[in-house]
């Protein structure tokens, strides 16, 4: 009977130890920590659409990139924009606009803020898709395959390009994509041309689940979860912060991207050819944790082999597998 009035919880109950129906408890320290989560998420980020800040890129960015300062652009479209200069200028240098830092006059003599935060196009973009719900998603769908997501980085600087991988943890297969800036629409873009050249079901298949860091380039799962038309097409789950090791399969392979590309070296002088041709020694070499298979091998064994094709994919003979920088002067 306790559970059919508030607080509708089982504490107190003389007969809770012999009762052999479900339970349900209330604990301090349980409740406090869901309060603290949700209290956490709920002051992460901004609150702002990604088809608001697609309008406000076309309006801010052809401008700025044309010299004229922020406070220019503001001074003529200020009914259009209806944002003060500082939130204009903290969109721009959290890259969610096609405009980059170095298009911002004065970015020279300004010195940057000690404590930086990462700025999110979405508010609680984590809310429901943390690791701890990944862990639970799994429990219920164990056999889901999962794809992790991230982001290499070359030089550090401004107008710097970076690298998005894509590895398929079953198989052990990366993809590597050559991006200018290390921006959450550049992430999208990617995952929109692999949408329209795979196809709505081998898309399904291959990217059931995606698993990426805390990045702001990942800060919109919701329009990587769906199209631009809002047709579902994977989900999305964050590791914890600090954690690198929870998507352990992607950062591994990481370490044979660096033995071709060290640590460090700005990614300006390789093409998407170049990556391209490094991803396809990577995806050739073969492993003992794949019972010294390759992982082209592994994938086509799990996958049709036209996939390998359409993804560009092409098997490198054993022997003229090679990890270092030597491959790019041949």
């Amino acid at each position: 009977m306790r559970l059919a009035a508030p607080p509708y919880v089982c504490n107190g109950c003389g007969k809770r130890h012999k009762c052999t129906l479900e339970k349900f408890l209330y604990t301090a320290t349980e409740a406090q920590r869901t309060y603290d989560e949700v209290l956490s998420i709920s002051r992460t980020g901004i609150a702002v659409t990604v088809a608001e800040i697609e309008r406000l890129d076309a309006i801010i960015s052809p401008l700025l990139k044309q010299g004229q300062s922020i406070n220019a652009v503001m001074a003529n479209h200020k009914d259009e924009i209806m944002l003060d200069e500082k939130t204009i200028r903290n969109y721009v240098n959290a890259g969610l606009f096609t405009a980059s830092k170095m298009d911002l006059l004065n970015t020279v003599k300004m010195r940057p803020r000690r404590k930086k935060r990462d700025v999110k196009v979405e508010r609680a973009c984590r809310e429901g898709r943390t690791y701890r719900d990944f862990l639970s998603y799994m429990e219920d769908h164990p056999d889901t395959p999962v794809v992790q997501i991230d982001t290499v980085i070359g030089t550090v600087g401004a107008g710097e390009p970076v690298l998005l991988t894509i590895h398929f943890v079953e198989a052990e297969l990366m993809l590597a994509f050559k991006r200018e800036g290390n921006t959450a629409r550049s992430v999208i873009e990617i995952v929109d041309s692999l949408w329209e050249l795979l196809g709505e079901d081998r898309f399904r298949e291959l990217f059931p689940l995606i698993l990426c860091d805390n990045g702001s380039e990942f800060s919109s799962p919701s329009r990587i979860e769906a199209d631009a038309d809002g047709i579902a097409r994977t989900k999305v789950f964050f590791t914890d912060p600090g954690a690198p090791y929870q998507k352990g399969a992607c950062e591994n392979n990481h370490s044979l991207i660096r033995r071709a590309i060290k640590s460090g070296t700005s990614l300006k002088p390789y093409s998407q050819a170049d990556i391209n041709l490094l991803m396809n020694h990577i995806n050739s070499y073969t492993r003992k944790k794949l019972n010294h298979r390759s992982a082209c091998d592994v994938f086509s064994l799990l996958h049709e082999p036209l996939l390998l094709d359409l993804l560009g994919i092409v098997k490198i003979n054993p022997d003229d597998v090679t990890l270092n920088a030597s491959l790019f002067k041949k």
